[in-house]
């Protein structure tokens, strides 16, 4: 890697899921805005492979997508020379997937859910990602996942573009 220059960035990422919001398939819809600083870097929108039987899995799932591009973009900055300062701070508004997350004991049933958790809790670890709880109202990846009124729509762009 080349040595880094200038100051060292900040990353932030929202994440949220619309659990089982497709009608037909029933597969959640994942959204996650990933920051550099505070300008808004990733737009993340996309269908969930899976379907999943409660919003738990369906966030769990979004959260390790973040982790995934997470890795890639702080990956890409310290290519470019650029340092990162400390872990990106992902704010999700699932309270049991955020205390799940960090807890390092926590064990899963379910094969898929415990692979997506300790992946998360590997990055967790290795000091490249922290999850925090973000209020539903205020989760700006609630832009990517679902149909909202537009006064909310016009308060969390402002809050993008502020």
């Amino acid at each position: 890697m080349p040595e880094p220059l200038g100051l060292p960035v900040i990353t932030s990422a929202f994440v949220d899921s619309d659990h089982a919001g497709n009608v037909v398939t029933r597969r959640s819809h994942t959204g996650i805005l990933i920051f550099v600083q505070n300008a808004p870097i990733i737009w993340y929108s996309k269908r969930q492979n899976t379907v999943e039987s409660a919003t738990f899995g369906s966030e769990l799932v979004a959260l390790r997508v973040c982790k995934d591009l997470l890795v890639a973009l702080r990956y890409k900055l310290r290519c470019f020379g650029v340092r990162v300062e400390g872990p990106s701070n992902v704010f999700c508004d699932n309270r049991g997937v955020v205390k799940n997350t960090s807890i390092p004991e926590s064990t899963l049933s379910k094969k898929h859910n415990a692979i997506n958790y300790h992946a998360v809790r590997e990055a967790a670890a290795r000091g490249i990602l922290r999850v925090g709880k973000e209020d539903t109202q205020t989760n700006l990846a609630d832009l990517l996942t679902k149909v909202l009124i537009a006064a909310r729509r016009h308060d969390l762009c402002l809050c993008i573009f502020m």
